[in-house]
């Protein structure tokens, strides 16, 4: 099945990171299939797909996740720009990768910590000692996620006492905070109200500025309001690629329009 997997030449993007023939195994279970896709620098790429299509084993190739179950299994290769590392390769530290490439999860993760110390966090890992230089980047990652105005005289008290929608946009001040190449959101508003799920759409069309981002949604309409691309995914293979206008209103593949119009998934 032949996907269009290239960003159109007319847009005149950068692109931050190119898949190419991505196959992924979990042991003998093959989960990707030779998946070919650019991610364009400064844009959201949604992700899309019924559940069980290898969205969320997609994203996880990109900062190396796999790597921390026993037997799973890369092929091909993802070229981090500008300096075309293929992040899948064993001779590049998954640590290194992390570093790079920021990941927030589907249920708000804050650690047991204080607000301050979340965000601190990767800076932290990464060796940072230089207090002066972490209260800033801990400012400035939680000015990102919207967050500084309501948390700015709370930064000692625990991230837990936050509501839910608060705790997600920590989760995203945090994995901002070592000043990400890329940022990987994996469902990120599905345990969310509708308030705080408008929040944090409002929150990623300004983040798309500073930052590429890659996010796995079940919400179709979620995709076609907050991206810029679009990949729809079955069965471990991509189907189609596009600007999202393009996708959601004249899907070039039939399964593509059977997903969109509900006929399955």
């Amino acid at each position: 099945m032949a996907a269009i997997s290239h960003i159109d030449p007319k847009e005149a993007l950068a692109v931050k990171a190119r898949v190419e023939q991505l196959s992924f195994y979990y042991g003998d279970a093959q989960a990707l299939n030779r998946v070919s896709l650019d991610l364009a620098e400064r844009r959201i790429t949604a992700l899309i797909g019924a559940s069980g299509c290898g969205k969320s084993t997609f994203l996880r190739c990109f900062n190396r996740l796999h790597d921390l179950y026993p037997e799973s299994r890369y092929e091909g290769q993802i070229l981090l720009k500008p300096d075309d590392i293929n992040i899948i390769s064993k001779a590049v530290d998954p640590l290194e990768v992390r570093l790079r490439i920021g990941m927030v999860f589907q249920k708000p993760n804050p650690f047991p910590k204080t607000i301050f110390e979340n965000v601190a966090y990767g800076l932290k890992v990464r060796g940072v000692r230089d207090r002066h230089f972490i209260e800033e980047r801990v400012e400035g990652a939680l000015r990102q996620a919207s967050l500084w105005a309501e948390t700015r005289d709370r930064l000692q008290d625990s991230a837990m006492t936050l509501s839910g929608g608060q705790q997600q946009r920590l989760c995203i001040a945090r994995a901002l905070a070592p000043q990400p190449e890329l940022l990987l959101l994996d469902e990120p508003t599905s345990a969310l109200d509708p308030i705080a799920t408008a929040n944090i759409e409002e929150l990623l069309s300004e983040l798309k500025e500073q930052v590429t981002i890659l996010i796995v949604t079940h919400n179709m309409q979620q995709a076609a309001r907050v991206s810029d691309f679009t990949a729809f995914m079955h069965l471990g293979e991509l189907v189609e690629f596009g600007d999202t206008d393009t996708v959601f209103t004249t899907p070039r593949q039939k399964k593509t329009e059977d997903y969109i119009t509900g006929r399955y998934g």
